[in-house]
């Protein structure tokens, strides 16, 4: 008899934070805040909180200094791309490993496809190994399809397990708010509360065709699969394959001046285009962000007329997109960014 399929969802634990603590083990315990160059006076913003600065309401994407204000006994520290990708590609070995599918989602997440009677003794083998070999905890989500396990590791925080199935999806899911869901954010939510969808369950027993109607063809029905808990189930072994490339900097005082505004984008296109180079792929759309004073953001992109890795292309198609914001606010950051077409 052959044994069943499963998804397992491999997330580590407040990873940036977790290797900080593994170079800085004084640190351990501590609220500790990685963001910038570590200067809560500097405009940057959180790029993880550890568990005991998250108590105080820090979290990824705040601005520093809102995080200094709201945990002042909090360690901050600059961000190492570096020792989070070393890191991260050796939680990856480990879990190639142990002889399963692996498709990596970024630095700290993967989805394992595997048979196996239990899945939970697999699930516990596979933090046990984590932990072993690189120091770090993981949390392991157990679904039959991507959709369900990915939910199942939100609820197995931290350190733990969940298995989350069709068969308890709506027991578990169902008076849940929609943007429980992955993919489902806060203003989504509201739009869909506007329409009487205000939990997983309802947002299930909605028509497709009339929500398309309503939130787009596309996205629509997409948010009822979701609500059913409908997903992927097959694990696809392949490597992580970037689907942009992205530079963005942020003012320590505002950029008032439209031509020096041209200039950052410029220079940043410019080095978007480096990063492209070196990836080896060409760029098919190229999009620019502007956060405007105090903290509104806004992105807007272009599709190129083909692929390019041409520097000059990536520059000009990046001045032609930041020409449709307004002129008439202050910015206090600026990004660009190369997407690649799916591999």
């Amino acid at each position: 008899m052959s044994s069943a399929r499963w998804v397992l969802h491999v997330d580590l634990d407040q990873f940036i934070a977790a290797v900080e603590v593994l170079r800085h083990p004084e640190l351990a315990g501590r609220p500790l805040v990685v963001g910038g160059s570590a200067d809560p006076g500097e405009r940057a913003v959180v790029a993880t909180a550890s568990y005991e600065a998250r108590e105080f309401g820090v979290h990824s994407g705040m601005p520093l200094r809102l995080a200094a204000r709201r945990c002042p006994d909090a360690v901050f520290l600059p961000t190492d791309r570096d020792a989070y990708e070393n890191a991260s590609a050796q939680v990856m070995t480990v879990l190639r490993d142990v002889g399963v599918v692996v498709e990596v989602l970024g630095w700290d997440e993967a989805f394992l496809g595997a048979e196996t009677d239990d899945p939970e003794a697999l699930a516990r083998d596979i933090q046990r190994a984590v932990r072993e070999r690189t120091r770090l905890s993981c949390t392991v989500g157990i679904g039959d399809n991507t959709l369900r396990a990915k939910m199942a590791t939100e609820l197995g925080k931290p350190a733990g397990m969940f298995r989350l199935t069709r068969a308890n999806w709506f027991e578990v899911m169902g008076d849940r708010p929609t943007d429980a869901l992955w993919g489902i954010g806060r203003k989504t939510a509201r739009r869909l509360a506007g329409l009487g969808l205000s939990t997983v369950a309802q947002l299930a027993e909605a028509s497709p065709r009339r929500l398309g109607e309503q939130l787009g063809p596309t996205m629509g029905p997409w948010y009822v699969r979701s609500a059913r808990g409908i997903g992927r189930e097959e694990v696809v072994g392949s490597p992580y394959v970037p689907r942009s490339r992205s530079r963005e900097t942020t003012f320590q005082r505002n950029l008032d001046d439209w031509a020096q505004i041209r200039a950052e984008v410029a220079t940043l296109a410019r080095r978007v285009s480096v990063d492209v180079a070196e990836e080896g792929r060409p760029a098919v759309r190229v999009a620019v962000k502007v956060r405007f004073a105090p903290f509104f953001t806004q992105t807007r992109s272009t599709t190129l007329r083909s692929a390019t890795s041409d520097p000059g292309e990536i520059e000009a198609a990046a001045l032609e997109v930041v020409e449709r914001f307004e002129h008439d606010r202050p910015v206090r950051l600026l990004g660009v960014r190369a997407e690649f077409a799916p591999p």
